[in-house]
């Protein structure tokens, strides 16, 4: 069963008091965030820099180990950190440490700015009701419910495509012949759209839009956000709302055997089996985001981690079954998420370290994944490292990631047949990172693809 919000009608293109709406949130999401930010990085603040500085931004590895040297749980003017592998894991899994609370969370002018500016029409990945914003009863129930698209046995039924649409965007690279091609338009993002597209039934013809918006939207991850960046990414959700609201109705009149089509049919059978108009969305916007920007990053990443580690490449092109162990070894050493943002409630002792309530904490994830307390030579990048799936990439506990093993068959497959098609395949100047702080991934990967493997 569907329930339509009280605001279901869909909004025209341009839509006045939804820009007045996006401003207003604007000002108290993320202009106010970026001066707290900006002062307290000019003040010295280490993690307050790390989201600040370019030049930290690009390369913030060294940056996480002077934080880790200042003990576990680290606190700061705006939010406290830790790049500690035992804390961070406490925090995930904690059942009463909550997802980062929004604008509208607040008491006071602030919540009533943040209460006012929500438009349900440009809800993005980090807004209730998306599994990222919700905990409890709400987030399980969604959850059971798009858990379906991704359980072990849809998993192996994807790898079928992910090897078909791998084979054509390869066939497509060595067929052009050129001597240079960006492999992020022309490979890594292609694949995980393609899948993505399968799941939700998205026709191809649209794969390309929803790959731009998603691009937009995955902006809206970061806080501090200038006017520029947060209007574009706003504009781009309220188009994928649009565009989610006409799909879903066209797949009332004509159901697939696909994620929307189910959701979409459902008949109102247990608690489970009720959804708002605002969730269907919500579910839909997660699932193409989240769905196709954790891997590109992450079969990117890949790419460039194996050019500048010539030794690893040379072994896993003679050990093929250390591929699994390349996808597993890139998501602890440099993962496609950064970090997660969660808040204590309450006094809390968490693993020891005692934490006052209300206190918001910045969970370094990748920091984490180089802990030395837990990984031998974490500085080292090792594909046959024997605990690398001990990192916390996709994070633990009740937010572990749905389409987390989707994203390891698609990276093993993705890299292992770009490798073994092209086995020379090297990054042929200069890659060009995103200017996302949240997620970490390349805009621009430039390749020289070399020659074409001899087939058998």
């Amino acid at each position: 069963m569907l329930l339509l919000d009280r605001q279901d009608r869909v909004p025209a293109e341009r839509d006045p008091v939804g820009d007045v709406r996006a401003a207003a949130r604007w000002v108290g999401e993320h202009a106010l965030t970026r001066a707290f930010f900006e002062h307290a990085a000019r003040s010295g603040e280490l993690f307050a820099r790390i989201d600040c500085d370019p030049a930290l931004r690009a390369d913030p590895y060294p940056a996480y180990e002077e934080l880790r040297a200042l003990g576990r749980l680290v606190p700061g003017r705006v939010v406290s950190a830790t790049t500690d592998h035992a804390l961070t894991t406490a925090l995930l899994r904690h059942p009463d440490v909550r997802v980062g609370a929004g604008l509208r969370d607040l008491p006071g002018p602030l919540g009533a700015l943040g209460r006012w500016g929500t438009d349900p029409w440009a809800t993005g990945p980090i807004d209730p009701p998306s599994l990222l914003a919700i905990d409890g009863v709400d987030h399980a129930r969604l959850r059971r419910l798009v858990n379906r698209a991704f359980t072990a046995r849809q998993v192996r039924a994807q790898e079928d495509l992910v090897t078909a649409t791998a084979e054509r965007l390869l066939d497509r690279i060595e067929r052009a012949g050129a001597e240079r091609t960006d492999l992020v338009d022309a490979y890594a993002a292609q694949l995980p759209v393609a899948v993505i597209g399968a799941i939700l039934g998205v026709p191809e013809r649209d794969h390309r839009q929803l790959r731009a918006w998603g691009n937009s939207a995955a902006s809206l991850l970061d806080p501090g956000l200038r006017w520029g960046r947060y209007r574009r990414a706003s504009t781009a959700v309220r188009a994928m709302h649009r565009w989610v609201t006409a799909h879903v109705e066209a797949k009332r009149r004509d159901p697939g055997d696909d994620l929307l089509s189910q959701l979409a049919l459902l008949d109102g059978d247990g608690d489970d089996a009720v959804l708002t108009d605002l969730e269907l969305r919500a579910v839909a916007l997660l699932v193409l985001a989240a769905g196709f920007e954790t891997t590109v990053n992450l079969i990117s990443n890949a790419v460039v981690l194996l050019d500048g580690h010539r030794d690893q490449r040379e072994r896993v092109l003679a050990e093929p079954d250390l591929w699994a162990g390349v996808v597993e070894e890139t998501l602890r050493f440099d993962p496609p998420v950064q970090n997660s943002l969660r808040v204590v409630p309450r006094d809390l002792e968490v693993d020891g370290v005692a934490i006052v309530g209300g206190t918001p904490v910045l969970l370094f994830l990748a920091a984490a994944n180089r802990d030395p307390a837990v990984f031998d030579d974490p500085q080292v990048f090792d594909v046959a490292r024997p605990n690398a799936n001990a990192h916390l990439a996709f994070s633990s506990g009740a937010h572990y990631c749905l389409g987390a093993a989707l994203a390891r068959a698609e990276a093993r497959i993705a890299l292992q047949m770009l490798h073994e098609r092209f086995p020379d395949l090297r990054v042929d100047g200069a890659p060009r990172r995103r200017e996302t702080r949240v997620l970490r991934g390349f805009e621009r990967l430039p390749v020289a693809p070399g020659r074409v493997a001899a087939r058998a």
